[in-house]
């Protein structure tokens, strides 16, 4: 499955700060729970990841 795959999975996406000073991405699927920790830095360099894409995913013309 590639980045331009739909799928028909469900999944519930939580974003939060741990009690350790990281920052908790948590996906949950199918039954399956997936806990990912990442350095306040690292969080910072996903969001702006996430941002970057948001603006090219803004500019892309999608059919009617």
């Amino acid at each position: 499955m590639g980045i331009n795959s739909e799928s028909d999975v469900v999944a519930n996406l939580q974003i939060g700060p741990t009690d350790r000073g990281m920052v908790r991405i948590f996906v949950e699927a199918d039954g399956t729970e997936i806990p990912m920790d990442f350095e306040p830095q690292e969080a910072i360099e996903i969001a702006e990841e996430i941002m970057a894409a948001a603006q090219q995913a803004k500019a892309v013309k999608r059919p009617k």
